[in-house]
C-alpha cells in the first residue's frame, strides 16, 4: 500500500509541473515577440580632483622616566649579555 501512495504522489507531483510548466510557456507565447529596448550610454563625468590643503599637527610625545625597577632590570639585562 505505501508503495502505491508513494508512486502516485510522484506522478501526481510531474503532473502538477508539467501543467505549470504549459502555462508558463502559453502565457510567454500569448506575449508576443520580445521586443529589446535598445541601451542609451550615457556620458561618463570626470570629477577634478582638488587637492586639500592638509595641516598636519605635531604632536609631542613625553618621555617617560623608567623606574627603578626598570632601570635595574635594564641593567641586570646588560649585565648578562656582556659575560
Amino acid at each position: 500500500m505505501l508503495k502505491a501512495r508513494r508512486q502516485n504522489q510522484k506522478n501526481k507531483k510531474l503532473l502538477d509541473k508539467e501543467v505549470k510548466a504549459a502555462k508558463r510557456e502559453a502565457k510567454i507565447a500569448a506575449a508576443g515577440p520580445v521586443v529589446k529596448k535598445e541601451k542609451v550610454k550615457k556620458e561618463k563625468v570626470v570629477k577634478e580632483k582638488v587637492k586639500a590643503e592638509t595641516v598636519e599637527k605635531v604632536v609631542k610625545v613625553k618621555k617617560v622616566k623608567p623606574t627603578k625597577e626598570e632601570l635595574g632590570r635594564q641593567e641586570s639585562k646588560k649585565g648578562k649579555d656582556s659575560k
